[in-house]
């Protein structure tokens, strides 16, 4: 690990060891493609993509903080929806991206990672690029198996992977030829973290930020999207398991993320620290993604509650101080959102409860029974929280719900479902344990 005192120098470097320039390992759709198990609804499905709803390029949607533009609730909620479409793809936990009609989704089958676009319509396989990666799974994670777990990045005709080993790849979003490769196993030894790579990449300008390398050694690092080119690379500490956001805080815009040890800020033009804390956990698993609300940077750290700071100027340098701390909730695996001034999460206390706490204050507003499951994958429409549990139960409350009382329940799959639920004006993406179904709410 490298000493915290050098933490904030950013080294810029020459493209890295094992980078590949963009061969075509892209294939067209073939006899043997799974194919959708319906079509009969693509007309409603392309009617639904004519209108307009803002694309879902990256982990937790356009702004990284799960705000869903451009949705449709129903007036009565089914209960039951109705299946447009469904394709097996594989294993993994990677949300699927939405952008011009297509969808793109990135799972393991077999013994390789597969990055699909499909036809948003009626889920007709448009490409797919396939690439080999032995992995064994940790045995405190084997029930997650060996699919991906990082959503994929996109920004105009570029797709960027990180997959379950820590190999980054760059595709071109039109037809799935793979830019440009980079595996880093020459310069850091292990290439993901213990329990599997996790965190997903964001996009910032022409520049592709990813944190690489593996178990106490790694890299929060910015590469050229194009070529792959190491614009900055900063190298404090292994790779944490959350996904960095992107804010303007006192004055200063700065990428924010954990580490395997620590919460930093870090400029995005040159990869130079601008503030830290110390967030060290007994299994080195930080997992949920930091929400800036106002002026407030709102995360968990382990035995510590739910926790917002303050960034503010102190002569030159920018300091993070605590504004409130919440001991009644502790976030783990599940990100919240905040609507209407209300942080809305998932607990990892009482084995997953659901609460609402005051973003401004921090206090508690309420609190679910409990007992809710693993991890809930949640999202804000405005007027809605929709927050999928690993049981494939979705949960819609309403924004301004004063207890946990949901609008409606929906089981939306046949196996478990870790990544977000993806809605697109009156239907719900959803990827369960191999498939990704399209479903209406009408």
């Amino acid at each position: 690990t490298a000493d915290a005192a050098n933490a904030g120098s950013a080294e810029a470097s020459a493209q890295a060891p094992g980078a590949t320039a963009g061969g075509a390992s892209a294939e067209t759709p073939s006899a043997d493609s799974p194919p959708p198990s319906a079509h009969s609804a693509a007309d409603a499905a392309a009617s639904s993509f004519a209108a307009g709803p803002a694309d879902w390029t990256q982990w937790r949607g356009a702004a990284r903080d799960g705000r869903v533009a451009g949705f449709r609730a129903p007036a009565a909620w089914p209960k039951t929806l109705r299946e447009e479409w469904k394709v097996n793809v594989g294993t993994g936990h990677a949300t699927p991206l939405v952008a011009d009609g297509r969808v793109y989704v990135f799972a393991r089958a077999g013994d390789e990672e597969v990055l699909r676009a499909l036809d948003a319509r009626n889920g007709r396989e448009l490409w797919k690029s396939s690439h080999a990666v032995a992995y064994e799974m940790n045995p405190a994670a084997r029930g997650h198996g060996k699919g991906p777990k990082s959503t994929p990045a996109l920004s105009g005709d570029t797709i960027c992977t990180l997959g379950i080993a820590g190999t980054l790849s760059c595709h071109d979003a039109r037809n799935g030829r793979v830019k440009w490769r980079k595996e880093f196993g020459s310069q850091y030894g292990t290439t993901s973290p213990i329990y599997g790579t996790s965190m997903s990449p964001v996009f910032d300008g022409g520049r592709l930020v990813a944190h690489v390398g593996g178990h106490d050694r790694g890299a929060l690092t910015a590469f050229d999207a194009e070529t792959g080119k190491v614009r900055w690379s900063f190298e404090p500490d292994g790779p944490s398991y959350a996904s960095p956001v992107i804010a303007t805080l006192a004055g200063a815009r700065q990428i924010i993320t954990f580490t395997q040890k620590e919460l930093v800020a870090v400029k995005p033009d040159t990869g130079e620290l601008l503030w830290k804390l110390p967030a060290k956990t007994g299994y080195d698993t930080n997992c949920n993604t930091p929400v800036v609300y106002k002026d407030l940077v709102i995360f968990s750290r382990e035995g510590r509650g739910v926790e917002a700071v303050r960034v503010v100027r102190e002569g030159k340098a920018l300091v993070a101080r605590e504004a409130w701390r919440n001991e009644e909730n502790e976030l783990y695996m599940s990100s919240p959102v905040v609507e209407r001034g209300v942080l809305f999460g998932f607990s990892s206390r009482k084995k997953g409860q659901f609460f609402a706490v005051d973003a401004d204050t921090g206090k508690t507003l309420w609190q679910g029974e409990g007992r809710a499951g693993e991890n809930a994958a949640i999202l804000t429409t405005g007027d809605l929280i929709l927050a999928l549990t690993d049981d494939a139960t979705l949960h819609v409350l309403s924004a301004d719900a004063k207890s946990f009382a949901t609008v409606a329940r929906v089981n939306v799959a046949t196996s478990p479902t870790w990544a977000h639920p993806v809605p697109v004006a009156d239907r719900l993406l959803v990827k369960d344990e191999t498939t990704l179904a399209s479903l209406s709410l009408r």
